[in-house]
């Protein structure tokens, strides 16, 4: 199978499969506060994560780009979605375009629809300093993700199978490029030993890409002639790895794997993520919706947001940071067993 037929097999996968949605979000409770003191004019979205203004929480994750004609359209209707609402958007690995530069336009779309917008570049682990630099240039990019996804190569048919020296490649490449570099789980989560060696080589920010969105494990096993069903349960929960990640100080998470409503977005910003990345979900709207609907259903996020917000007396990003909650069920033992004392959730002021 040619790396076009397979981005669109992976893009079909995805919108079949759907998202299951992680019941750990349903481990993450807010104290009511019965005198929030603020209106719903009083809620500010926006904010600045080192050298990026995001005028939302809510990001457009990485999805396609260099499969043909299919993957432009995608690419250029989540871009007219994006610039419409001012949200920042990342394209898909631009692996494809590094090695068949004729696929460079599937991405270049986003800029061209796009050309004042926050958007991100994105590479796998394999690259090199001067794929980077190339990504980068393609779309004018703000900052480059460089996704890490162990599982979904080791269970595609025709994917890595070493991965060596990725730390090394992706230092060469913060120290190489003018843009932040942000280092992005695809689905499977990331330990707060992950994060912390990411955090030694300088990496800005850090996505954690949890389990609970699209599985690229089961995606990869319907691809396979025998598939390997270890995989497919594999990985830490969006919550969980959101609060094990925010542990490290003084570097930035972006939050990501299954977030599909209000609610769950302001508790992964209340966990510690300054900014959350959804694709899964606004892929299957675009795809069988179309634009328009695109761009209510992220309306209609923002809005949730802003009366959750509201509800919890938090005015902005950096306060919603410091509501008081309450930690249960699985994700309770999980960060117990992992060290993370729970009580500084539940305690806070702000």
């Amino acid at each position: 199978m040619s790396r076009l037929e397979r981005k669109w097999d992976h893009i079909r996968l995805a919108i079949e499969n759907g998202q299951t949605r992680s019941s750990a979000f349903d481990d993450i409770k807010f104290i009511h506060q019965s005198l929030p003191n603020i209106g719903i004019s009083d809620v500010r979205l926006n904010q600045t994560i080192g050298e990026l203004y995001l005028s939302s929480p809510i990001f457009i994750n990485a999805m396609t780009g260099g499969g043909g004609e299919k993957t432009y359209s995608i690419n250029k209707e989540l871009a007219i979605a994006a610039s419409e609402l001012g949200l920042a958007m990342a394209v898909g690995s631009q692996m494809s375009a590094v090695k068949d530069r004729t696929q460079s336009y599937t991405y270049e779309v986003a800029r061209k629809e796009n050309p004042n917008g926050v958007l991100i570049a994105n590479l796998g682990s394999e690259a090199k300093l001067d794929d980077a630099k190339y990504a980068i240039e393609m779309i004018e990019a703000n900052a480059l993700q460089i996704h890490l996804n162990v599982i979904q190569e080791l269970t595609m048919p025709e994917g890595d199978r070493d991965f060596s020296g990725a730390l090394k490649r992706i230092e060469s490449i913060v120290n190489g490029v003018e843009v932040p570099v942000i280092v992005k789980e695809v689905g499977f989560g990331m330990s707060r030993e992950t994060v912390q060696m990411l955090f030694s080589i300088g990496v800005q920010i850090a996505d954690c890409g949890g389990a609970g969105g699209t599985n690229f494990a089961e995606i990869e096993n319907k691809r396979r002639e025998k598939s390997l069903p270890f995989f497919t349960d594999w990985g830490i929960p969006t919550p969980v790895s959101i609060a094990e990640a925010s542990s490290i100080s003084n570097i930035s998470i972006f939050g990501s794997g299954g977030f599909m409503n209000g609610l769950d977005i302001v508790k992964g910003i209340a966990l510690g993520a300054d900014a959350i990345g959804i694709a899964g979900h606004f892929l299957r709207i675009l795809v069988e919706k179309g634009t328009e609907a695109l761009v209510d259903e992220m309306q209609e996020l923002l809005m949730e947001i802003t009366l959750i917000m509201t509800a919890l007396g938090a005015k902005s990003i950096s306060e919603l940071k410091h509501v008081p909650l309450i930690i249960s069920g699985e994700t309770y033992h999980w960060l117990t067993q992992r060290g993370i004392d729970t009580k500084q959730y539940s305690q806070r002021q702000f």
